[in-house]
């Protein structure tokens, strides 16, 4: 049980973690799954619909009950949401490579940089890639993402892995 002292601890912490108290902070975290759309679902957006309506029949095959053509689209949505943040990934470094170049270009110094990530390059020696906090926080936020889309995938195939076998087992 927890004691009274406990109790009106747990109580402060939480009125001083409650986010954003301004109208302006509160207006900016109502944007933040709008930044680059990936808290939007595939099926609020047609284009995407349909693709993982065809990539669901493609994965389900011909001749699939419904529940098997059920878990196949959870796989193709799954699917999709991970291709949609690895392109964002990829836009969003290569904006960086693109202005990083352009800053060399112009004689100056990245800003504020936190983040380093070693590629290889054509000599023995790593090339350095420098990117800077805000841009590193975006890509951390990608990564939670993606491992989400990765799980939600890796469950429906397994999902849809057992169901086959019954259905298998079942024409045996």
């Amino acid at each position: 049980m927890t004691s009274a002292a406990k109790a009106e601890s747990n109580r402060a912490n939480a009125k001083a973690s409650t986010g954003p108290k301004t109208v302006q902070g509160r207006a900016r975290a109502a944007r933040n799954a709008f930044r680059h759309g990936l808290s939007v679902s595939v099926v609020s957006d047609l284009g995407l619909m349909a693709e993982g309506e065809d990539l669901a029949r493609e994965i389900a095959g011909p001749n699939a009950t419904p529940e098997v053509q059920d878990l196949a689209w959870r796989v193709a949505q799954a699917q999709i949401d991970l291709r949609r943040v690895r392109y964002a990934r990829h836009q969003l470094l290569a904006r960086h490579l693109i202005s990083d170049h352009a800053d060399r270009i112009a004689g100056q110094k990245p800003p504020d940089t936190l983040a380093v990530i070693r590629r290889s390059g054509t000599s023995e020696e790593p090339k350095k890639f420098a990117i800077p906090s805000q841009e590193a926080k975006q890509l951390s936020a990608l990564d939670r993402y993606e491992r989400r889309a990765l799980s939600r995938r890796k469950f429906a195939i397994r999902e849809l892995d057992r169901e086959l076998a019954a259905c298998a087992e079942a024409l045996s």
